[in-house]
């Protein structure tokens, strides 16, 4: 298969970028790499340049008509359906080149339809599909990764969702990945309220090991699950929500009918060309 360059003009080169998603601090959050398209390259390509950022993911951009972007997500092993990081990351540096104005929104086609980005007060809004999960019988497998009798479990077309019994739970928590790796889904996404002198109204976790990502320093498409649920168990449609891997990050969560908006911040930590 040929490679992106070989159908470039000579000498040139692609605009590539990592954002910090998810924080207002370098090196904090979850990092994602940005990738800048005018053609359509194969598939086989964007895997070896994810492959080559060795990030959660990589995102990549195209240009289609009326202002659409299409956006494709691969982690460093495979191609992935929703990822919330890394379209924060893709809208922050459309808005941050100049690509798209200020008060304009961004528009993504996706493998899980169009994905919408404003705005939002100092941060950006993406407007999201919900993923609400359903209550299962969980694997015994999946008890035994984890190390703890769940308050609940549920699952999507994505993850499954396991609720603690309290915030230090699920900050401790070691799984067994090689354990998790052998469940037949994305991921597994482990969460709790938090405790009472936090400003944040639950706390969570996310691991991967099945894409490449053993545990995701902040994952937005969880919280399409996480937010129907704590909006659901708290009574209340809006929530702030802590991310509790070892980079942390933060961000606000809306529950608007069968959406879900995903409110934070982002910061560019790196700028570059790729050359082939």
């Amino acid at each position: 298969m040929s490679s992106y360059a070989s159908i470039q003009q000579p000498g040139s080169s692609i605009p590539i970028w990592i954002v910090d998603a998810f924080t207002a601090t370098p090196f904090s959050g979850n990092p994602a790499a940005v990738c800048l398209l005018d053609v359509q390259p194969s598939r086989d390509w964007m895997l070896r340049v994810a492959a080559e950022m060795n990030l959660s993911e990589t995102a990549f951009l195209r240009p289609l008509e009326d202002g659409m972007y299409e956006l494709r997500w691969f982690t460093p092993r495979v191609e992935v359906d929703l990822c919330g990081h890394a379209t924060l990351a893709a809208a922050h540096i459309l808005y941050e080149t100049g690509r798209i104005g200020e008060q304009e929104a961004a528009r993504f086609e996706t493998k899980s339809g169009v994905i919408t980005a404003y705005r939002d007060n100092g941060g950006i809004r993406l407007d999201f599909p919900s993923e609400p999960v359903s209550p299962l019988s969980p694997p015994e497998e999946l008890i035994e990764a984890l190390g703890f009798i769940p308050r609940f479990v549920g699952s999507n077309r994505l993850d499954y969702l396991v609720e603690a019994d309290d915030e230090a739970t699920v900050r401790g928590l070691q799984p067994d990945l090689a354990l998790l790796r052998t469940l037949q889904t994305r991921g597994v996404i482990v969460t709790s309220r938090s405790k009472a002198t936090s400003s944040y109204d639950f706390v969570s976790r996310a691991f991967f090991p099945a894409i490449g990502v053993d545990e995701d320093p902040v994952t937005g498409s969880a919280h399409c699950a996480l937010a129907p649920y704590w909006a659901k168990r708290l009574r209340k449609d809006e929530l702030r929500a802590y991310q509790a891997s070892a980079r942390g990050g933060s961000l606000t969560v809306r529950v608007e009918e069968d959406r879900v908006m995903l409110i934070g911040q982002a910061i560019t930590v790196l700028s570059g060309r790729l050359l082939a």
